[in-house]
């Protein structure tokens, strides 16, 4: 058994808020982090690996996860199904190694009400503006104007969540919040939940104890 138990770690937030370069930040600071791999019933695509950029699976046997309360969270999205299998995660937990997740308030929930509920830290990151936001996804280059009035729109449902996650951070500036962020990572490592050889230690000291008596 390994010292610690690994965290289930969600990070959610509006698009151009921060999240996915927060992410790759946490990534750079620790590589013994994961990224969850889903699972997906679309094709793979042209030089996707099965089991490295998604477990591919069919229909039938997606929703029989599902049925069997294998999905730590899942959606349909575009005719496809998508969510994460328990197994893997809780393999990487067991040996001590924290799973990143990113995913929209809906998956946050799911994964928060699942059977391994004790292991989460969810983050939320919010905007210093709507303003701001705006600006973000468009200097960003990624989208057309029709796409970023989407994202914009979608916004305010994502954000309107906020309080459901054990922390949230404002990501006025870029360092500081990475610095916030990685302060929490560290310290609900040491979370009572997560260390399962400290009852060990405690009847040891209970022993000595009444050795000494």
């Amino acid at each position: 058994m390994s010292d610690r138990r690994g965290l289930l770690i969600i990070l959610s937030s509006p698009s151009g808020a921060g999240k996915s370069t927060l992410a790759r930040k946490l990534r750079d600071w620790d590589a013994s982090l994961q990224f969850s791999v889903s699972a997906t019933t679309r094709a793979p695509r042209v030089g996707e690996v099965d089991g490295k950029d998604y477990f591919f699976t069919d229909e039938e046997k997606f929703r029989n996860m599902v049925n069997d309360g294998e999905m730590l969270e899942h959606a349909r999205v575009f005719g496809n199904y998508y969510g994460s299998p328990k197994g893997p995660v809780q393999k990487s937990i067991d040996n001590g190694r924290d799973v990143l997740f990113d995913v929209d308030w809906q998956g946050a929930q799911q994964i928060s009400n699942s059977a391994l509920k004790q292991h989460v830290l969810s983050i939320f990151i919010l905007p210093p503006s709507i303003r701001e936001l705006r600006r973000r996804l468009e200097t960003r280059g990624q989208d057309d104007p029709e796409t970023i009035a989407l994202r914009m729109e979608k916004s305010w449902d994502e954000i309107s969540h906020w309080d459901g996650y054990h922390y949230v951070l404002i990501n006025d500036d870029l360092v500081d919040t990475e610095a916030r962020l990685k302060s929490i990572i560290t310290a609900e490592r040491l979370r009572l939940s997560q260390q399962p050889k400290l009852v060990d230690h405690v009847r040891a000291l209970q022993a000595e104890f009444e050795e000494t008596k």
